[in-house]
């Protein structure tokens, strides 16, 4: 009879957003904590007031180099957290878990781990490290001397000026300010004209929005890639070509049920590089601001060590 496999102990780093969704989670980190020490894990829970202090300590915490590196690293917040934790364990080998407590949470999403519970996307965490981690790309984002990675997509276009706008908003202090900004925008927006170069081929085109996408969902659950997977070594290129304003309003609900594929204005395909470039036109990354065109994006197939099962996401 085949017995289950034992659980290796862990030191485990756990990275907490207090200011995650606007606070509704609060003590996501503590339950978090609690499921892993529970399950006999090593746990040292990590929180600062602000983004750039935690992600310093939390990058000392995890160095191999130090005496007492960490197993894995586990983030508990939005997508803003999903980019920490990747762009300080990728090519480390320390393994990354995500435990979903931000607004957006489109990492999460796209591998079907638990939205609304931090307690049970930490037992998925635990039944990982159980099983061991999966491979998972990511792509490395050139932006000028920068370099960076992203887990998601890149983007540039309607939803990177969405972004933006939303960025610059003092009010209202909510997830209402993403909405107020989709309006706002769609009165002023303006098709950009592009320059692309996807896998060594030049194209000029004018288009709504372009996404560089590694899995499905960006912009709090709009699935642009449906068919997207972190593990397959492509990206997949979406293009929005310019469209009147009642037709864009149009097909934008078709997005968030990902069932826009079929419509004329819409381009997937499969690519491993692409560099997009544009006048006044700014990208983000992951939700996070990269800054303005151009930018290159190229796939790293397996860089990251993932704490999630693909065969069921």
């Amino acid at each position: 009879m085949p017995t289950e496999p034992k659980t290796t102990l862990r030191r485990i780093v756990v990275a907490v957003n207090p200011a995650a969704a606007f606070g509704r989670h609060a003590g996501a980190g503590e339950a978090v904590a609690d499921v892993l020490a529970a399950a006999g894990h090593t746990v040292i829970e990590l929180r600062q007031p602000n983004y750039e202090l935690l992600r310093r300590e939390v990058e000392h915490a995890v160095d191999a180099r130090g005496e007492c590196p960490a197993d894995a690293l586990v983030v508990v917040g939005g997508d803003g957290m999903v980019s920490l934790g990747l762009n300080i364990v990728a090519e480390t080998g320390v393994a990354l878990g995500i435990v979903p407590a931000g607004t957006g949470n489109d990492a999460a999403r796209s591998l079907g781990l638990p939205l609304d519970d931090p307690r049970d996307a930490a037992r998925a965490v635990v039944e990982a490290l159980r099983r061991g981690p999966h491979a998972a790309d990511a792509g490395r984002v050139r932006h000028g001397v920068h370099t960076t990675w992203v887990f998601g997509s890149v983007s540039a276009g309607f939803d990177a000026a969405v972004n933006e706008r939303a960025n610059l908003m003092s009010w209202p202090n909510s997830e209402h300010k993403y909405k107020l900004a989709v309006l706002r925008e769609l009165l002023t927006f303006r098709a950009p004209r592009y320059r692309l170069v996807v896998d060594g081929e030049a194209r000029e085109l004018r288009a709504m929005l372009v996404a560089v996408a590694n899995h499905s969902s960006i912009g709090g659950g709009m699935r642009i890639a449906p068919d997207a997977r972190v593990d397959d070594g492509y990206f997949d290129l979406f293009v929005v070509d310019r469209m009147p304003r009642l037709r864009f309003l149009t097909l934008f609900p078709k997005v968030f049920r990902g069932q826009h594929a079929e419509e004329r204005e819409v381009h997937l395909e499969h690519a491993r590089r692409v560099r997009i470039e544009a006048e006044h036109v700014v990208a983000y990354g992951d939700g996070e601001r990269i800054g303005p065109l151009p930018v290159e994006v190229e796939l790293v197939p397996g860089v990251l060590q993932l704490l999630v099962d693909l065969e069921q996401s």
